[in-house]
């Protein structure tokens, strides 16, 4: 292994790439799966005589009893699955994976309405799932990972399925703050305001006053405006800090939040991992910025898919429309509800073109942890401020693969 790395860098001695580095495609475990494959010792790597034996456990696929030991079939990583061993419980020292092993093989046989008490041998189609209910862990980890490497904000996103085999979905990229279409411009604002203290002591009203709205927090960053108004927050071009309590949605998502399979075939949904205060911030609603005759065509294609994340920019005039079936953030899998704990806001902050506010959800109660985050997709507020609030009449998250799938208003399918 270490002539390996030698042989790398001589070739990367050539005078034209002097100073050049170029990334290793194979992750650290997949390297160090390399040198026990090839019995090799790379100190680099933390593989050494004493731990070169030192085999990882991938998944566990299968078990048995034979008179009162247990055995496991092994997948081990690195290794091709017709490398698998069975080996005695007292040799695996993976007790994480155990568990979970076990508890995928409860939780099937209840649902298969067999005996809850483990068999002696299982059945090859019980096997075999969980053996696909294992990849889909890594899968949903793996994805897990990913989104949390992209996200700019504080909370951290979970991910659970304890419903069905479905991983991560397939055509969805995570983003943390509009994609801007073709054709469209956001223009940044050009001043701001001079406050020492925006809440106690605002110049001239602050950035709501100079657009002639009210201030919209109070000083624990919950929202005391009903829904319909503006929030107008303080922008780069204030004079004010980061701590300044007018700065509450663009320092983005600050709970811990899940995204789980929901078991009443309404596909994945949020959930709070932590309590969430009525009228704080929880999230935005983020995704590709398009224009009203792009939406059209695209409505066109989701109809036939059966689905669609298209949020019209309605507050003053239906110009832009916000496309999140791609490009989005956790938003994009919060379900329907009828009886909504999210309410909708307009804000705006760097850009103030009426036509492009941002999308905020706060909260219109306390909510538990634990508790599914929903928000009403036909929400109406009173009737001078309908027009700010109201979803797109075709918005319904379903059918895209791994999206959630098209429901109803009535109470039993929230």
């Amino acid at each position: 292994m270490v002539g390996m790395h030698r042989l790398r860098n001589d070739r990367l001695a050539d005078p034209l790439l002097t100073g050049c580095s170029v990334c290793c495609k194979s992750s650290w475990n997949q390297l160090q799966d390399l040198c026990r494959l090839a019995k090799l010792s790379c100190p680099a790597l933390g593989v050494s005589k004493r731990n070169l034996c030192d085999f990882e456990v991938e998944y566990l696929c299968d078990y048995k009893k034979i008179r009162e030991q247990e055995y496991y079939l092994v997948k081990w990583r690195g290794y091709p699955d017709s490398e698998s061993t069975w080996e005695p419980r007292q040799n695996l020292k993976c007790v994480r994976i155990l568990k979970q092993f076990h508890k995928d093989l409860e939780r099937e046989l209840l649902r298969r309405h067999h005996r809850s008490k483990t068999p002696r041998h299982l059945d090859p189609s019980l096997a075999n799932y969980l053996v696909q209910k294992a990849k889909q862990r890594r899968a949903l980890r793996r994805w897990e990972q990913e989104l949390n490497a992209k996200r700019s904000h504080l909370g951290r996103i979970t991910v659970e399925n304890e419903v069905d085999l479905d991983g991560p979905p397939r055509a969805f990229v995570y983003i943390n703050e509009y994609r801007v279409g073709e054709g469209i411009t956001l223009n940044q604002v050009a001043v701001g305001c001079e406050c020492q203290d925006c809440l106690w002591a605002p110049t001239g009203g602050c950035c709501p006053g100079a657009s002639l709205h009210k201030f919209a927090y109070n000083d624990q960053g919950q929202v005391r405006l009903r829904a319909g108004l503006p929030i107008y927050e303080c922008n780069s071009r204030c004079r004010c800090g980061y701590d300044c309590p007018n700065r509450v949605v663009q320092k983005g998502i600050r709970y811990d939040l899940c995204i789980f399979r929901t078991d009443d075939g309404r596909g994945w949904g949020v959930r709070t991992l932590e309590k969430i205060r009525k009228n704080s911030f929880v999230m935005e609603y983020v995704g590709e910025i398009i224009t009203s005759e792009e939406a059209e065509r695209r409505g066109q294609i989701y109809d036939r898919q059966g689905a669609t994340y298209l949020f019209d920019l309605d507050y003053v005039e239906d110009v832009y429309t916000v496309d999140a079936a791609y490009y989005g953030n956790i938003s994009h899998f919060v379900n329907h509800s009828c009886d909504p704990n999210l309410q909708v806001y307009n804000v705006f902050i760097d850009n103030l073109d009426e036509r492009l506010p941002r999308i905020a959800f706060f909260a219109t109660k306390t909510i538990r942890a634990g508790e599914e985050l929903t928000f009403d997709y036909n929400m109406q507020v009173d009737p001078v401020d309908m027009e700010s609030t109201r979803m797109d009449s075709n918005f319904g998250l379903a059918g895209l693969p791994g999206s959630p799938k098209k429901r109803g208003c009535s109470r039993g399918e929230d």
